[in-house]
């Protein structure tokens, strides 16, 4: 069973040369942009694998010279599949961890002793459990130390790793403001560890190590700038679009303290090693005709006209050749034989994205329509990863199929149970005591225990311990009926509106569980009873916490089951990606665009104040201080906007689309 195809989507179909050139001479061409040797793989398996294999090489040199190998080992998500990989070599390979010595990049910082948060309990759990490492080899810095030692702790762990030989192999990930180890934006370059304050962003990603914002500690001692450079060799890993942008500014832009991974473009044997989403960003990618000649694909041609389009401050009917010849697009004039004929080829293939129908407009001829006209009305499934994802990202779009007769299905994914706040319980709790005193005669004892047991626990958790299962449930009944309510809204019956509650996601804390083949199952078995014509998935994969990629996944792995089965309904469904949470499509790679009148914006804004727990007080906005409303109304907005600056019909706000060709993969 495949559980992550979401992975390999490649919108643009990027060639292999792009990022995988075969000589030293397209290499320094094609990377000619990035000032850190950068290697990307189109899956996550084969960079971790990469990584890994270089680590075991330098163990066994070292070994081979009687001397043991020190690694410098960051915590981070992203190093999980490097250190599964070292973990299966020293498993199945007989790869031997006895002479390695591992240094802590960092620590929290006020810690009690043996606290199950702390980075070495997580790096202990990820990765040094599961080999043959010896305990008095693995050093790290002391999160339990008073403020006054701090200062001179720190100088010891950096006198032990001098002793020790200095440290071969730095093993990172990257944070979202380009924070390497627990180096905030500020450090300098001669920094050494030392005591530092976490940032708000910093502590947003740390939240799945401590399940809430308020459990992590204010501090971190880290190891510095120069200590990580002074490494002979520095591995720093992303994966997923979500760090695209960090990694482009990182590799591409210059060296500063307002973004620390920088400082290692100072590096003589520095390695970024990300998959082809974190990689979207830089250079070879996203405008490979800035640094090399192309082959020039209809979504290449669309991606490159609309950069020039915005370089200029033209639409594009009104591009010249004069710009194509003075911003490097030459090849585009010989291919096409004038600006003209590109520019009405790229307006067309944008105008055609345009649709009011979204599934399909009947008894019309479709050949430029982005769906299909028949057969109609269609079965349609709608999957949410949380009980508003739907309306947040497809909102006017639901309103749309649902008014133009199609039968529509919206499947929520998860209970959304966590991200309900304490204070929405206790409102909850006190409604339905008030109702059983009022109308019950306070008869029901079951409501009477319940309310003062739920109260008590509440009154006196702590930050750091998790909701019991009761108080999980009541908060999921709270996202079940704002989810009805949004929907009865929208006119969808409540006979189709569906709640999978996928395992994954019900661990009780931020950190899920990981997506498996009981996810698939009851994604599977849900899809296989409707056979649907048209199906909805999350793109949106820059979700920080990975609800939404893991949702996806499931359905694209319940396809791919069910095409392995040759089950014929496939041959008439088309699955199509939206997004609008945390990012927008970009306009190179839309295939369906809905327009929405202000009145209809109006009703898609009341479908998401329908979820009320999710307003003011949701826990979980990310370093975007935008309600998700608000966040949903500004990219439909910015995506008509960029249209209408194309040229093309000027709309109050549009929602877009990128169809996943799932028989391709």
């Amino acid at each position: 069973m495949r559980l992550n195809l979401s992975s390999e989507i490649v919108l643009n179909k990027i060639p292999e040369e792009y990022y995988n050139p075969k000589t030293a001479v397209e290499r320094s061409e094609i990377t000619r942009c990035e000032k850190i040797h950068t290697d990307i793989f189109p899956k996550i398996e084969e960079g971790a694998t990469y990584i890994a294999r270089a680590i075991e090489a330098e163990i066994k040199f070292k070994n081979d010279q009687g001397k043991l190998c020190v690694l410098g080992l960051g915590t981070g998500n992203s190093l999980t599949p490097v250190y599964e990989e070292l973990i299966r070599l020293h498993k199945e390979n007989g790869l031997s961890f006895a002479r390695v010595a591992v240094f802590n990049a960092y620590e929290y910082f006020p810690l009690n002793e043996g606290n199950p948060h702390s980075s070495i309990s997580q790096l202990r759990e990820r990765f040094l459990d599961h080999v043959n490492i010896a305990p008095e080899n693995v050093f790290t810095l002391d999160g339990t130390v008073p403020q006054e030692m701090v200062n001179s702790s720190c100088k010891q762990y950096e006198q032990r790793i001098v002793d020790m030989g200095g440290i071969d192999v730095m093993l990172l990930g990257i944070g979202r403001m380009g924070n390497i180890a627990t180096n905030e934006p500020g450090s300098v370059l001669t920094s050494g560890s030392r005591l530092i304050l976490i940032d708000a962003v910093s502590r947003e990603e740390m939240t799945l190590s401590f399940g809430s914002k308020e459990a992590v500690p204010p501090c971190s001692i880290t190891m510095g700038i120069a200590t990580i450079l002074s490494a002979r060799k520095i591995f720093l890993t992303a994966w997923g679009e979500d760090k695209a942008d960090i990694i482009q500014r990182a590799v591409e832009e210059k060296v500063t303290d307002v973004l620390p991974a920088s400082f290692l473009q100072t590096h003589k044997d520095a390695n970024v090693v990300i998959d082809l989403p974190a990689a979207s960003r830089l250079t070879r990618i996203v405008h490979p005709w800035l640094v090399t000649s192309c082959q020039w694909t209809d979504k290449l041609v669309r991606s490159a006209l609309v950069w020039l389009c915005q370089l200029t401050g033209k639409p594009i009917l009104k591009l010249t050749n004069k710009d194509y010849n003075e911003n490097g697009l030459s090849e585009l004039l010989a291919l096409y034989g004038s600006a003209y004929n590109a520019n009405i080829k790229i307006f067309n293939d944008l105008q055609h994205t345009i649709t009011g129908w979204p599934g399909g407009k009947p008894n019309a001829d479709d050949t430029y329509r982005p769906e299909r006209a028949t057969p109609y009305p269609k079965r349609v499934i709608i999957f949410s990863p949380h009980p508003d994802d739907d309306v947040i990202s497809m909102g006017g779009t639901l309103r749309r199929l649902v008014e133009q007769g199609h039968e529509v299905h919206v499947a929520y994914q998860t209970s959304g149970n966590i991200a309900v706040g304490d204070e929405e319980v206790i409102r909850f709790m006190h409604f339905i005591n008030g109702f059983n005193q009022i109308f019950g005669g306070d008869s029901d004892t079951v409501i009477k225990e319940k309310y003062k047991e739920i109260k008590a626990f509440l009154k006196e958790k702590k930050d750091s311990i998790g909701d019991t299962r009761d108080i999980l449930t009541i908060k999921g009944l709270i996202r079940r009926g704002e989810a009805r309510t949004a929907s009865t809204y929208n006119d969808i019956p409540l006979q189709r509106v569906h709640f999978l509650d996928l395992p994954f996601y019900e661990s009780g804390k931020i950190e899920k569980l990981p997506m498996g083949e009981a996810d698939v199952k009851v994604v599977r078995e849900f899809i296989h009873g409707i056979q649907p014509h048209q199906i909805y998935v999350a793109g949106d994969l820059a979700d920080p916490h990975g609800t939404h990629k893991k949702c996806t996944d499931a359905v694209f792995a319940a396809i791919d089951e069910e095409l392995k089965a040759g089950e014929k309904w496939l041959d008439d469904c088309r699955v199509w990606m939206y997004r609008g949470a945390w990012a927008e499509w970009e306009i190179e790679n839309i295939e369906m665009c809905v327009p929405m009148s202000p009145e209809e914006l109006r009703a898609k804004r009341n479908s998401i104040l329908k979820h009320q727990s999710q307003m003011e007080s949701a826990p979980f906005l990310g370093n975007d201080e935008r309600l998700f409303w608000q966040r949903s109304e500004d990219r439909n907005r910015g995506t008509a906007e960029l249209y209408d600056k194309l040229g093309l019909a000027c709309y109050e706000a549009m929602e877009a689309f990128v169809e996943y060709k799932f028989k391709e993969m």
